[in-house]
């Protein structure tokens, strides 16, 4: 399915504008829209009036595109695969089995004419940078951040992956910063070095509230691959390393997660190759000490402090089973966590235009519901 061109609309009298896009889906601010299976038109959720109608919605820039009659429904019970059939085993090496994750391509649909304020290569830490994504015309207001942390298995890729999901989050209010972290090489930065940084990384956001706009007690965290195992533990674990007294007084939680395509249990689904790249990784062989494995594994660390999770997976990942994404919800919902699964049919990086489309969708909907 094409990706097509975005439409501005007044909706419900609303006092900012939406986003409707024809592939299937919306971003939501004021009001909702959903689409109406087997119908070419949308309707707001709350009154169930069709835009066609030029009486119910003002038209901004651009005509609002025909939704295709096989267009995606709302955010319940969609596209929720069963997790059913044969998985291949975990792995973890990026290089050959991981592709850059394609939210990248989110940044090729032209979205409305104002332009998203960018800010690149801003140092965090001493050889470590991040890029932040404004809102267009942001002002003195304050809003909501996120942070992106890429993928690569921890040995590669860097935060220009996370180029179109930063200002897709800024053009809906955000504040985005996407984070570098020290990658690992042969004995060079083993875990917990990334930890480290991307605790840090929220620290510093936090630090620097006031000069980006951002609400430091409403900060979200976005990942995908090694970046979700990343990101989990933001929502999950206080600060390791604690020693810069600059950054003392902040604390490295985030408020809300999105997990993509995350490895969150690295005791489980072991293979050979798998088992070396960690051990090396985390500096322990397994047999010999599963504790240091258990610690590097999310699941282990949920307990009733934890975040709100958003956990979005491809039913057909080889590189991550999608039971890893099972096992992590049930936790996190044992306890009383609010956590929302969504299993698509697609591997690891999501090649599918309509699933990128929902995945966007569903990330606004989870941090406009968590940190606003």
């Amino acid at each position: 399915m094409p990706m097509e061109t975005l439409t501005r609309w007044y909706l419900c009298g609303a006092k900012s504008p939406s986003l409707a896009i024809s592939a299937g889906w919306t971003t939501l601010r004021s009001a909702q829209l959903s689409p109406v299976p087997g119908y070419t038109a949308w309707v707001c959720t709350g009154c169930r009036v069709p835009y066609k109608y030029p009486a119910h919605a003002t038209r901004r820039r651009s005509s609002l595109s025909r939704v295709p009659e096989n267009g995606m429904h709302g955010l319940k019970g969609d596209n929720d695969g069963t997790g059913s059939g044969s998985l291949t085993p975990l792995h973890y090496l990026p290089m050959t089995r991981i592709a850059v994750f394609p939210l990248l391509l989110l940044g090729s649909v032209q979205l409305y004419a104002q332009a998203v304020s960018v800010e690149s290569d801003v140092l965090y830490a001493p050889n470590l940078k991040l890029d932040i994504y404004r809102p267009p015309n942001q002002g003195a207001s304050l809003r909501p951040a996120v942070i992106l942390i890429h993928g690569g298995g921890w040995t590669s890729f860097d935060k220009s992956t996370m180029h179109g999901m930063g200002e897709f989050l800024a053009r809906a209010g955000y504040v985005a910063f996407a984070v570098d972290y020290r990658l690992f090489h042969a004995t060079e930065n083993r875990w917990p070095a990334q930890l480290d940084d991307v605790q840090r990384a929220v620290r510093w956001v936090r630090g620097n509230a006031a000069k980006y706009g951002v609400t430091p007690e409403h900060i979200g965290a976005f990942g995908h691959s090694a970046g979700a195992q990343l990101a989990c533990l933001l929502g999950m674990e206080d600060t390791r390393d604690n020693s810069d007294p600059n950054l003392a007084r902040f604390s490295s939680r985030v408020q809300a997660v999105v997990d993509v395509s995350g490895p969150v249990d690295f005791t489980r689904d072991h293979d050979p190759e798998g088992d070396a790249f960690l051990a090396s990784f985390i500096g322990a062989d397994f047999k010999k000490n599963a504790d240091a494995w258990r610690e590097a594994s999310p699941v282990f660390h949920v307990d009733k402090k934890s975040a709100p999770f958003l956990i979005v997976h491809g039913i057909a990942d080889e590189s991550v089973p999608v039971a890893q994404a099972d096992e992590l919800y049930d936790k996190l919902r044992s306890l009383g966590i609010p956590a929302q699964i969504l299993k698509l049919d697609d591997g690891h990086t999501f090649g599918k235009p309509e699933n990128r489309h929902r995945l966007a969708f569903e990330t606004q909907t989870f941090f406009d519901h968590y940190l606003h």
